[in-house]
């Protein structure tokens, strides 16, 4: 019994957990490696993005409920999710057409478009800021949990109790979904195969007849629903505020490039292996241990290697050894 004590213990506070947070930051890196591959620059006002859409997602969520509006026991944002999706695609191919398309008519070099891309991330990150305010925003509503620590309690009879929040299961079902439909969107369809061959080689590409403005617009378009997607689950699953989604900038990088930047299916990898990573060095495993271990090791200090604080310095250390040791990632970054 304390083995599947200390085993329900691990799940709720581990395993679980890291499921859901690595399917957002999967998510989230799935669009900065589609920048990358297709548009050649790293876009650092990704973080931003996710910020924005998810900002309209919790205003229309805000007025469905004043309406009156629900979803049963499901959460309300996900019948605001298409406008969020909306407002996002908007914002971004207006930004392409003001800032983006200037520099790439000129064949600027890619740091050029990175620094750019900086400055359209204090904008944005000003403007949501501005709009909904920088304190914790709540807008969750609908069941709580699938099951809670007392239902679980009730049909196991352990000590401990598993709960699965409806926001994890929500994440991770939405999250195969999109990653489902995104890979065969790239290689079933016509644009997405004219995406993949613009990114392999461009030149090629331009002779084939392809046109290179459909290819951006469509790819911003992609990158705007998969970060919108990404805020919302993210904000439902914790809480919404504006300077998190700056800060998730690093570990949504550290996913890309671990995975291999380009790579789609590295992007997805990396981010599970940030959040495990993550989740696990910070997480005091004394509760674990004590039922794991005979009572002449039981541990006497929470055993955490690090405090949640810097759960995101895990993230910076794992960064800098892959790009130290295999700057490729491990599927070797490629374009798309």
């Amino acid at each position: 019994m304390d083995f599947l004590n200390g085993l329900v213990a691990l799940s709720n506070f581990v395993l679980i957990p890291a499921v859901a947070y690595g399917s957002q930051l999967a998510l989230g890196a799935l669009g900065v490696t589609l920048i990358y591959g297709i548009l050649r620059f790293s876009n650092f006002a990704h973080g931003d993005t996710m910020a924005f859409g998810a900002m309209v997602t919790v205003l229309v969520t805000w007025w469905l409920q004043g309406m009156g509006v629900s979803f049963g026991p499901l959460p309300t944002a996900l019948l605001a999710l298409p406008f969020g999706i909306l407002g996002t695609i908007a914002l971004v191919l207006l930004t392409d057409r003001v800032v983006y398309k200037f520099y790439r008519e000129q064949k600027a070099k890619p740091v050029i478009l990175v620094i750019v891309s900086m400055g359209v991330m204090f904008v944005m990150n000003g403007l949501v800021r501005f709009i909904i305010g920088p304190n914790d925003q709540k807008f969750a509503d609908g069941e709580r949990f699938i099951i809670s620590v007392r239902e679980f309690k009730q049909l196991t009879g352990l000590r401990e109790g598993l709960a699965i929040k409806t926001t994890q299961g929500l994440t991770v079902v939405v999250a195969v979904i999109c990653v489902v439909a995104l890979f065969w969107f790239l290689n079933r369809t016509r644009t997405g195969k004219s995406m993949r061959a613009y990114s392999d080689n461009e030149d090629l590409a331009l002779l084939s007849g392809i046109n290179p403005e459909r290819v951006v617009m469509y790819t911003w378009m992609i990158v705007a629903a998969l970060a919108t997607i990404a805020g919302v689950l993210y904000g439902l699953d914790k809480t919404f505020k504006p300077f998190v989604y700056f800060q998730l900038l690093l570990p949504i990088f550290a996913s890309a490039i671990v995975g291999g930047l380009g790579n789609p299916l590295g992007a997805i990898a990396g981010g599970f292996i940030i959040a495990f990573s993550e989740v696990t060095i910070t997480y005091a495993w004394k509760k674990v241990l004590t039922y794991w271990l005979p009572d002449s090791l039981e541990p006497s200090t929470l055993v955490q290697l690090l405090s949640t604080d810097y759960k995101f310095a895990v993230s910076f250390v794992i960064l800098i050894v892959v790009l130290l040791f295999k700057p490729t990632g491990i599927f070797k970054g490629k374009a798309v």
